[in-house]
């Protein structure tokens, strides 16, 4: 099945079959409360021009019901795409932990997971520079796990006391609501340079994982260390990873900003089309162990979130797969009303000390309160348990579960003591038993104050063309700040990271670095607090550079739910056409047939072809690649839309694989890809495996130093 376009007039769009299918086929209308309806086009009236009445009961509960179809949006997250899906185990890891669906190798664990953006209201579009959240409730025998996580393995700060803060300075600005969804604007790079422990998380953000081509082509990280216990109550510090086995892929800036305007809903289409056309998503789960007795043998400090641990330091062990096999059948029921919190875990998973994390654990039932509105949101189905629920807590709004019986409270005898405790033997939970010896304050530990040396690591390790993008993020961000001393004391921070870097964004800038700013470096600290406990020191290379950090780290080799856009016009050579249409097809390529007209077009041997998408509803940055089949008609016809050289040289602006058969070559010659004939990704009459091959490597980044020049 093919996928189609936004825009596309010519054909329906893609949906499953199962969509089409009403859950109420052949059912009566009702009421809520199950009363058949006779008329659901007019409210009932004194008189046919008489006042509405308001013992109208039906108009009354309709209305109702549609004031009340909002709840709030989420603050952050609110952005949202969801989708079903397993989870399966590769290898029993009962040596770590007592969790059932960690040690079990026969499961199949359900899941639910929920990709997202941050800052962005719900409304925004999927392509904003910016992190995404990367939320996983796994449905397992023993109860609720949620691993709430990003597509980045640290977060901007250390305690969760400065959350609103950070979420204050990269939402919109209170004065006039600007910008939406974009953290280029001075209220988020003033705390970003007076708060020094974002610098890590925010050049992450910077770079290009903040723009990921898919949701399905990007890493997820559960950010935080937790423990996991096993039976015999060990403990090992853990940090999850989620690993796409199609790779990690990006897209341009520039090509971000046209995806939004071409198709604001770009992700959430890709990620729906995927798993209806049975290409399903898939993720392998990887761990970073560490035994309680390492803790402190590391240059960072394990609590601290806004560090990583470097995968040469500690590898991932990789344990098991999740596969993404079913759509939601409703957005709001599910996607919309799934909820997530850190502090559902299972027996054999526990908490650190980690602040960021112990504050979250508060912070999610307060807001899922307010979002969902009761205590009761574990009942929305959504949210539900596959094994039993049996307790004592009873009523509040919009209680689903009948309990009978007499007794709500324990110990009781009339009930039988019923529902009894659990021994840890028989699962019941057993919170590990830290020793704990301190004063109460308010206070960071001191190894928690080295805020530049693995933002200078993350930069030493990506490679050189994902080093140009970043330096042109950060530039073109500090480009939309108004005030200098902001934009001063982040090429001042910069320079502390890493010099190069410094110097190539303060070009870009027009502006020179300053030797010293007025401000202290960092003011994430309590008034009494002591600075220089706090400073952050000079960068520490524990690691020349980490490959792992690189998006190059995680190769794939499937051209699998790759978007092929073929240019063509009637008369086109149907035999190249067949023959590289067939070999894409074969591999899972979704190819989109493009023409100037919408309906039908006839090749050169007088067969019709329908039509995917007309060449003025669509654009060329919803395809990964470019291809056009010779035939000398339907080159002449080609040659005169404005629109088709538009496509070729963005397709070679952007560093995507563009091949040519025959006559094409003529309309290669008068566009931006005549001077790349030699390069790796341009084939003229080429083998179909050569060209699939160059789109398996996603873009040839060599291309794009010397692309400077192309029209878009």
């Amino acid at each position: 099945m093919k996928s189609k376009k936004m825009g596309s007039t010519d054909n329906p769009k893609l949906v499953d079959l199962a969509r089409n299918t009403s859950a109420q086929e052949n059912q009566f209308m009702t009421t809520d409360q199950g009363v058949k309806i006779n008329d659901d086009a007019n409210s009932l009236k004194a008189g046919e021009r008489g006042s509405t009445l308001l013992e109208d009961f039906i108009l009354r509960e309709k209305i109702t019901h549609f004031d009340h179809e909002r709840i709030p949006e989420r603050i952050v997250h609110a952005r949202g795409s969801g989708a079903h899906g397993y989870f399966e185990l590769y290898e029993d890891l009962s040596a770590y932990t007592k969790a059932g669906f960690l040690t079990d190798t026969t499961r199949q664990t359900p899941v639910f997971v929920r990709f997202s953006t941050v800052a962005g209201s719900k409304g925004s579009a999927d392509l904003a520079r910016d992190i995404r959240g990367f939320a996983v409730k796994f449905y397992t025998n023993e109860g609720i796990f949620d691993l709430v996580g990003n597509n980045t393995p640290v977060f901007f700060i250390q305690d969760a006391m400065k959350f609103p803060d950070v979420i204050h300075s990269v939402k919109p600005e209170p004065d006039w609501e600007i910008p939406q969804a974009a953290s280029a604007h001075d209220t988020f790079y003033d705390f970003i340079s007076l708060a020094t422990e974002t610098l890590h998380n925010h050049m992450w953000a910077m770079s290009d994982r903040a723009i990921p081509r898919s949701l399905r082509m990007m890493e997820g990280f559960g950010i935080h260390t937790f423990r996991l216990i096993n039976a015999q109550g060990k403990p090992h510090f853990v940090r999850f990873h989620w690993k796409p086995k199609l790779g990690i892929h990006s897209v341009t800036w520039e090509e971000a900003v046209k995806i939004n305007g071409a198709d604001p809903d770009f992700h959430r289409r890709d990620l729906w089309e995927a798993i209806a056309t049975g290409n399903y998503p898939e993720w392998e789960l990887g761990l970073q162990i560490i035994p309680e007795e390492d803790e402190h043998k590391f240059d960072f400090d394990l609590l601290d979130a806004t560090k990583l641990i470097p995968e040469e330091l500690v590898p991932v062990k990789i344990v098991g797969k999740m596969t993404l096999n079913r759509n939601p059948d409703n957005f709001f029921a599910e996607t919309e009303q799934v909820a997530f919190h850190p502090g559902h875990i299972v027996p054999g998973i526990d908490f650190t000390n980690d602040p960021l994390l112990q504050g979250r654990l508060f912070s999610y039932t307060d807001t899922q309160l307010s979002r969902l509105g009761s205590p009761n949101f574990h009942e929305i189905p959504i949210n539900r348990p596959i094994n039993p629920v049996h307790n004592n807590q009873r009523d509040a709004h919009m209680r689903m579960t009948i309990d009978k019986g007499k007794t709500a409270y324990f110990p009781n005898s009339i009930g039988g003591g019923c529902p009894h405790l659990a021994k840890m033997a028989e699962g019941g939970f057993h919170t590990y038993e830290e020793r704990i010896d301190a004063k109460k304050v308010r206070d960071r530990s001191k190894s928690f104050s080295d805020h530049f040396s693995q933002p200078a690591l993350f930069y030493r390790s990506l490679k050189d063309w994902e080093r140009n993008h970043l330096v042109n993020a950060y530039a073109f961000e500090l480009g939309k700040c108004v005030y200098d001393t902001i934009k001063q004391r982040m090429l001042w921070l910069l320079n502390q990271i890493d010099k190069d870097l410094a110097k190539r964004v303060a070009t870009k800038l027009g502006l020179a670095i300053p030797t010293a700013i007025d401000k202290p470096i960092n003011q994430n600290i309590g008034a009494d607090a002591d600075p220089k406990k706090h400073e952050p020191g000079k960068v520490k290379k524990y690691l020349e550079k980490s490959d792992a950090l690189s998006q190059e780290h995680i190769h794939s080799d499937t051209i699998a739910t790759r978007q092929i856009a073929i240019l063509a016009a009637d008369g086109f050579d149907m035999k190249s056409y067949k023959k590289m249409k067939d070999y894409l097809e074969k591999n899972k390529a979704v190819v989109t047939l493009i023409a100037p007209h919408g309906g039908k077009l006839t090749c050169n041997q007088q067969m019709e072809h329908t039509v995917d998408a007309a060449l003025m509803t669509t654009e060329s940055v919803l395809y990964d690649a470019l291809y056009i089949p010779g035939g000398k008609e339907s080159i002449n016809a080609l040659k005169r839309e404005s629109k088709v050289f538009k496509f070729i040289n963005e397709s070679v602006k952007y560093c995507k694989a563009l091949a040519f058969e025959g006559e094409a070559a003529e309309i290669m010659d008068m566009s931006a890809a005549k001077d790349f004939k030699n390069d790796d990704a341009v084939f003229i009459n080429g083998k179909p495996e050569d060209f699939a091959r160059a789109i398996a490597k996603h873009r040839n980044w060599k291309r794009e130093p010397h692309t400077v020049h192309i029209p878009a």
